[in-house]
């Protein structure tokens, strides 16, 4: 199988992203993420909270003038306006940002009110992010999110034990002008790594593994990881030049994830 490619395109923003991304609110440290941007990762999602390891190797690259190269997430889980652009401030200066690449609105099974949707749009038309996005676990809802021109991202939970964005959200959304889609939670919060979990007599799953089950679906252009040292960050970065899976694997996978899931 050939590698997942270096870039890609996530969806309407027009953003050229690897298609690995890297959060770094599980402790993952600067040098470790820094040798992960050297090998192409370019999506850096600095989640709740925002950990020192992060700000750091973005802080860094950003004084090696590689600004440009990079897309910047920053999350609030915020229901609050003025907390929501607090945040953001606070984020932007200890980053040395004058902007984020996306603002994450995080957690949102229904559409966020208006009163957070306004303040977020503000603080796009002042130029602090470039794109609104939404998380949340409520699938059904992505369907409306997708057609919603103000929200350009969606952070959507997808693994094999729960792969229910396949039926209740991929087919119905638009063929063109696609949000870009994201995955998080692609190992089920290290489920499918445990033996203990797995069929009888059926070795655990590696996250090199998930990562690649996720990144072979099409609809999907970066597919999250949540590394706490060096060398998980190592297995995700394996599953890059390994590719997309063989209906051999797919279906191996699938099997592990119906039965962690039952």
């Amino acid at each position: 199988m050939a590698p997942f490619p270096d870039r890609v395109l996530l969806g309407r923003t027009g953003l050229q992203v690897s298609p690995l991304g890297v959060a770094g609110g599980y402790g993952v440290d600067a040098r470790s993420l820094l040798s992960a941007f050297d090998r192409g990762v370019n999506y850096f999602y600095h989640s709740t909270p925002r950990r020192a390891g992060m700000t750091q190797a973005i802080r860094e690259l950003v004084g090696m003038g590689k600004r440009e190269q990079l897309v910047v997430v920053l999350q609030s889980y915020s229901r609050w306006p003025w907390y929501l652009e607090r945040g953001l401030r606070r984020g932007l200066t200890e980053l040395g940002l004058d902007h984020a690449d996306v603002l994450l609105l995080g957690w949102y099974n229904h559409l966020p009110g208006e009163r957070i949707m306004e303040r977020a749009l503000k603080l796009r038309d002042q130029g602090m992010v470039r794109y609104l996005a939404v998380s949340g676990h409520r699938r059904p809802s992505f369907v409306g999110y997708a057609a919603d021109p103000r929200l350009s991202v969606l952070h959507i939970r997808y693994n094999a034990a729960h792969p229910g964005a396949e039926t209740d959200i991929f087919p119905h959304l638009p063929r063109e002008g696609r949000p870009g889609l994201v995955c998080y939670t692609a190992t089920a919060w290290g489920k499918l790594l445990k033996a203990a979990k797995m069929p009888p007599g059926e070795p655990p799953l590696r996250a090199r593994d998930c990562y690649r089950f996720v990144l072979s679906n099409p609809n999907f252009n970066v597919c999250l990881c949540g590394p706490r040292d060096g060398s998980q960050l190592e297995e995700a970065l394996a599953a890059l030049p390994a590719g997309p899976l063989t209906p051999q694997e797919d279906e191996r996978i699938r099997r592990i994830g119906r039965h962690v899931h039952g």
